[in-house]
């Protein structure tokens, strides 16, 4: 109740956002639709004097990166709230991108940073079914319908459209990367190759602030007495008791696969 007591002045409030998982719709743990409120509440309640952002993610969708980072950075400029992003285990990708939402990025020196680039994977089975005596039947209104089917051949001319929208995917997350890091950039082409670094050379290149953990860096930012107001996802009453066993399975065996890119 102190906080509302007139001429008490009361300790910094810093509310902390843990964004912790794969990036994607449906059952992955982190995407817009989940974290919407959370974010709105972080940014509202309480007057915060920042907003940090507990990140550990390998990434995933780039439009569920880019339209949480555009809700924190949409938040933070209206209510004129600074954002401080805290690296975990990993923010490459899709995590990075969330990272650059923040003012300032900062890492442990083993967190692995960057993976600036675009991907776009499948499998070939034609020759499998071929073999087997089985027949791919395809009907379509449209030439390039089923373009890049796992069943047929890869086409020169479908490969090359989805070389084109990786591109240019590629180029507005890029675009994202040097508006939120501006002159901390280098001009090291290696930047927006796709590479991922520990935390020293990241910060070499420009990719974060330096390294630091977040309560120790908080304090040094709002003093000994900042409280750090925790938001995060909680689970559903179905999912504590295994309602979800297979999916919440699924999405492990996924997110581990993304972690595991990164040797993590």
């Amino acid at each position: 109740m102190k906080r509302f007591i007139p001429f008490v002045k009361t300790p910094p409030r810093v509310a902390v956002i843990r964004l912790q998982g794969a990036i994607g719709t449906g059952r992955f743990p982190i995407n817009d639709e989940a974290y919407f409120q959370i974010i709105d509440r972080a940014f509202k309640r309480g007057r915060p004097s920042a907003v940090a952002l507990l990140i550990n993610s390998p990434g995933g969708s780039p439009v569920q990166s880019s339209r949480i980072a555009s809700r924190i950075r949409r938040l933070a400029d209206e209510k004129k709230v600074p954002v401080h992003a805290f690296v975990e285990d990993v923010a490459a990708s899709g995590g990075y991108w969330l990272a650059c939402s923040a003012d300032d990025i900062w890492a442990d020196p083993a967190s692995v940073i960057g993976s600036i680039g675009v991907i776009s994977y499948g499998f070939g089975a034609h020759d499998f079914i071929s073999r087997h005596g089985i027949e791919r039947r395809v009907h379509t209104a449209g030439k390039s319908k089923s373009q890049l089917d796992p069943f047929k051949p890869e086409q020169p001319e479908d490969v090359e459209r989805l070389k084109a929208i990786l591109d240019d995917m590629h180029q507005i997350f890029i675009d994202h990367v040097k508006t939120s890091r501006g002159e901390k950039l280098t001009d090291d082409e290696r930047i927006f190759a796709g590479e991922f670094w520990l935390a020293d050379t990241a910060r070499k290149l420009g990719l974060i602030d330096g390294t630091a953990h977040m309560e120790p860096k908080l304090k040094e930012l709002y003093g000994d007495d900042v409280k750090l107001i925790r938001y995060g996802r909680r689970r559903g009453l179905f999912q504590r008791f295994g309602a979800q066993v297979a999916e919440d399975a699924m999405t492990a065996i996924e997110e581990r696969a993304g972690y595991a890119r990164y040797g993590l």
